[in-house]
């Protein structure tokens, strides 16, 4: 009698690090997603498009949800056999969530902010906020690799 053996998937890979909330730990972030994601044989998009996804959740970290003393949080969750990563960052100011302004408004040409949650929505598959206890936020963004990479 022949039975098939089960085969085991690439195990999901996970990686957290707490970052100073400053414009140095959201530099730091991007690179450490990006070493990590190499690292682990993801797909050249998956990373690239991680990496700016990761800068701008970062960025807004550092300075939107930034508390004096305390850090943020950044994970990696990536599912191989799935290409599907979930990028977090997770702060301590959970009164202020990011949103992206409604079609129609048109932000100020010149403004140097304003656009980011954009790019975010415009790179991931889907985007959402929860709580982070006790009394911060954590952003979500899940990325897809484009089928047969």
């Amino acid at each position: 009698m022949n039975h098939a053996t089960p085969q085991v998937g690439a195990p999901v890979r996970t990686f957290t690090q707490l970052l100073s909330s400053t414009r140095r730990g959201a530099r730091l972030a991007r690179l450490l997603a990006v070493t990590e994601l190499r690292s682990w044989g993801a797909p050249q998009d998956l990373t690239e498009r991680a990496e700016l996804v990761v800068a701008e959740l970062a960025a807004n970290a550092a300075l939107h949800g930034r508390v004096p003393g305390r850090c943020f949080r950044l994970t990696l969750h990536l599912d191989p056999p799935t290409g599907r990563l979930r990028v977090e960052i997770s702060d301590a100011h959970g009164d202020l969530h990011p949103h992206i302004d409604p079609l129609g408004v048109d932000p100020d040409a010149l403004s140097t902010s304003g656009r980011g949650m954009a790019l975010v929505a415009a790179l991931a598959d889907h985007w959402d906020t929860v709580p982070y206890p006790p009394s911060g936020k954590t952003v979500r963004a899940v990325l897809t690799a484009p089928a047969g990479v």
